[in-house]
């Protein structure tokens, strides 16, 4: 609807539709309001029905009520029925002075009640009024509008940097992130680290293009994760080809070795799945360590959940001097899961910064 007003306040391109049957009272309205208002006129009830159903709606409505077929009580409710014309305002224009007829029109949604016969004046200062009021109502709907769309604008990015935190960081420090908790740091006496390597890829990326190189690793990595979320491992990082995960941090949990351990054996057999699907000649070398660490968040723009300590670089020397295809675990982690997997020993490991270690190949899980 078009309801400009010019330094004056005046409505000077507002469109004012007059609705009756009477050519003498069309005549009276149209003379009053046509120096300041685009007019539009039905002679009855269908035709402004027509006009209405048309894409260039009036900004207000003059309507009588005593007209044939169809009065202007019932035509008052079809307009108000409808999503685009319920809110024109509607000033009825009638001879009709009790009181009930008036209550009935306001009843369906009239904004006025001007009585015949006709004052000029009266009729200028109504149809500017209402035209200003409504301007101001459509001011204040599109506000309200404009500002839910930003609510709901502003929930949907939270939702996506909620998700995206998720995505990089567990989920408890993520809530505690959300607090605007800094330092975020933490022993952990009781956890199990696990480093997994792709065998053979950088060989097979001399062979690929850029995209495909990422789309090939990305598909793998992916695999590995849906391992770690189906077992409640929490996977820390990719570096390169290197998978980091780990379990009993953030949160402990006493199995912290079992899960590592399954997961391991999973990823040996996926990747094995993989390879073969792919008609490639990838494996993986895995190596796990339990023991404590110390983890917590490093970063300010770009957060990385990071962990630090001995076992770490045990995990890691466990896996860098594994071999293809087997998974080598240090002698803490064996002790946690004798019972219940089944184990190659291995002669001691020269470990670099380390020194010699006992170590043991993880066969299955009895």
């Amino acid at each position: 609807m078009s309801k400009n007003l010019d330094d004056s306040s005046q409505v000077t391109k507002a469109t004012v539709m007059v609705v009756d049957d009477a050519p003498e009272n069309i005549t009276l309205l149209t003379t009053i309001l046509q120096d300041s208002y685009r007019i539009k006129v039905a002679n009855n009830a269908e035709k402004a029905l027509k006009i209405l159903a048309s894409n260039v709606l009036p900004d207000i409505i003059l309507l009588d009520i005593m007209m044939p077929d169809i009065d202007g009580y019932e035509l008052c409710e079809r307009i108000k029925s409808q999503e685009n014309t319920k809110d024109i305002p509607i000033v009825f224009i009638t001879g009709k002075d009790d009181i009930e007829d008036e209550k009935k029109g306001f009843d369906l949604g009239a904004v006025d009640y001007i009585k015949k016969p006709i004052s000029p004046p009266i009729v200028r200062a109504r149809v500017k009024n209402h035209l200003e009021l409504n301007r101001l109502f459509r001011l204040e709907q599109e506000s309200r509008e404009q500002a839910e769309a930003d609510r709901e604008r502003i929930y949907v990015e939270q939702l996506k940097t909620e998700n995206l935190m998720l995505n990089i960081l567990p989920k408890p420090i993520a809530e505690r992130l959300k607090r605007n908790e800094k330092n975020i740091s933490g022993d952990y006496p009781e956890t199990t680290i696990l480093f997994a390597d792709i065998v053979g890829f950088s060989q097979l990326s001399r062979t690929l293009k850029a995209n495909q190189i990422v789309a090939f690793l990305n598909a793998l990595i992916s695999i590995y994760d849906g391992i770690a979320n189906e077992l409640g491992v929490e996977k820390i990082k990719t570096i390169g080809d290197c998978y980091m995960a780990a379990a009993g941090v953030p949160i402990p949990r006493a199995d912290h070795a079992h899960l590592c351990a399954r997961m391991a054996l999973r990823m040996i057999e996926e990747t094995e799945n993989f390879s073969h699907q792919h008609a490639s000649k990838l494996s993986i070398r895995v190596g796990i360590a339990s023991g404590p660490v110390v983890a917590g968040v490093i970063g300010d723009s770009k957060f990385l959940y990071d962990l630090w300590g001995n076992t770490v670089n045990l995990a890691s020397r466990m896996e860098s001097t594994s071999e293809a295809g087997k998974i080598q675990v240090a002698e803490d982690t064996y002790k946690l899961l004798q019972n219940e997997f089944n184990f190659e020993a291995k002669a001691e490991v020269e470990c670099k910064g380390i020194g010699k270690v006992q170590t043991y190949y993880l066969l299955k899980e009895k």
